[in-house]
């Protein structure tokens, strides 16, 4: 996604009136849900909101906010059009597809704006035409950028509907000349008519395909597919509290379930006797594999698997886990799953969730088959915006 908008589980209301602010889409874009309320009255909304929908729970702590809440995004994704016969980028308008031109953004990192820019500027001089869905012709659909935090490297991707880019290495050459900052640029090939942005093939033009980054000591390889959380100092903030909760000594059996890139199955490695992350998407399963050796970690094992079906066989098989990560998509987990971690019956559930509401309803089952909520940390991971992160420690009662 371009931004977390739209499709937030528990939309926090903005009850000020809009007015024209520092940012000039404000009134278009729809990606920022708050920007022009005071971030301390953000962080008081979402706190309201987190105990109106979690108390029943427990109490629920206050929410951890950012000393500097805007250009926090280390990945940028803009879309790219026409508009008057001009290559325009941006965000698509909320609730259609009209793109907003936006040259900078408040809450994206800086030298990604920039270099999005740049591109745009490029593409005249090197003819190369952006893409029309509504004609499904031209080349250049989107422009993604990652941006490590700890590296300063910096990856470009171009999302494009053919694999052939006219002159692509001068061009890669032109924008690297503009920043010379840029460590890798990646073609990604994404032929299809779809609401997708990234298709499966990538093809380096530029460096090594990939960029370095860490998180709470541990380095990371990122490639054009990986997810990795978009703002990193938050999220090293929830990766700490998350082990504080699991209080690991070094003995435990942890499952990772939805581990991706293997970020926090890789971060709890460090302090647990073994690590077993399971992940349905083989290039996320692939690039954990690798961020595994290039740690020398070796009490990590990935298993490409859907989390619930895995989960399911792991309970019929008498497979013992102290502590279960969960992290699951915006739609929480299925009753399968959360059935299969109430039979393997792990001393620690510690579930990391980006949609309160489906946690809410997990949280139900999961307290009416053994389990109490022992804490509940929110974590503000996108400012300006109605989304609230939530860490929750449940332990068998």
């Amino acid at each position: 996604m371009s931004r977390q908008r739209k499709d937030a589980p528990r939309r926090i209301e903005n009850k000020k009136n809009t007015k024209t602010g520092a940012c000039p889409y404000m009134k278009k874009c729809g990606g920022c849900q708050f920007i022009d309320v005071p971030y301390k009255q953000q962080l008081a909304d979402k706190q309201k909101a987190m105990e109106k929908l979690l108390g029943k729970f427990g109490k629920v702590e206050p929410i951890l906010g950012m000393e500097h809440p805007y250009h926090y995004r280390h990945k940028v994704h803009a879309v790219f059009g026409y508009e008057k016969g001009s290559a325009i980028s941006g965000i698509y308008e909320e609730k259609s597809h009209r793109i907003v031109k936006i040259d900078r953004c408040m809450i994206e990192h800086e030298k990604a704006d920039e270099i999005i820019l740049s591109v745009r500027n490029l593409l005249k001089s090197f003819k190369i035409r952006t893409y029309d869905e509504r004609t499904d012709m031209g080349l250049l659909k989107h422009v993604v950028v990652r941006v490590s935090k700890a590296t300063g490297q910096i990856m470009v991707i171009l999302v494009l509907r053919s694999p052939i880019l006219p002159s692509k290495n001068n061009f890669a050459k032109a924008l690297v000349k503009l920043h010379p900052e840029i460590s890798t640029i990646v073609i990604n090939v994404n032929e299809k008519r779809t609401t997708m942005v990234l298709g499966k093939r990538d093809i380096v033009l530029y460096g090594k395909g990939y960029i370095e980054d860490s998180l709470c000591g541990v380095s990371f390889r990122l490639s054009p597919q990986s997810f990795y959380q978009v703002n990193p100092e938050q999220t090293e903030i929830l990766y700490e509290k998350a082990m504080e909760m699991a209080q690991l000594t070094g003995k435990e059996t942890v499952i990772d379930a939805y581990c991706g890139i293997g970020t926090i199955g890789l971060v709890a490695a460090r302090k647990a006797g073994s690590v077993i992350g399971v992940e349905l998407n083989p290039e996320a399963v692939k690039d954990a594999r690798e961020n595994a050796k290039h740690n020398k970690t070796s009490n990590a094992t990935f298993v490409c698997e859907d989390a619930g079906k895995w989960m399911v066989k792991a309970a019929e098989q008498g497979v013992r886990a102290d502590v279960v990560l969960m992290d699951p998509p915006r739609s929480g987990s299925d009753e399968a799953f959360l059935s299969s971690v109430c039979r393997l019956a792990p001393g620690k559930i510690v579930y990391i969730s980006c949609g309160p509401d489906t946690l809410a309803r997990d949280l139900g089952y999961l307290t009416k088959h053994g389990y109490k909520v022992a804490k509940m940390q929110p974590v503000d991971m996108f400012p300006m915006t109605s989304h609230c992160e939530m860490i929750v420690h449940l332990h068998l009662a």
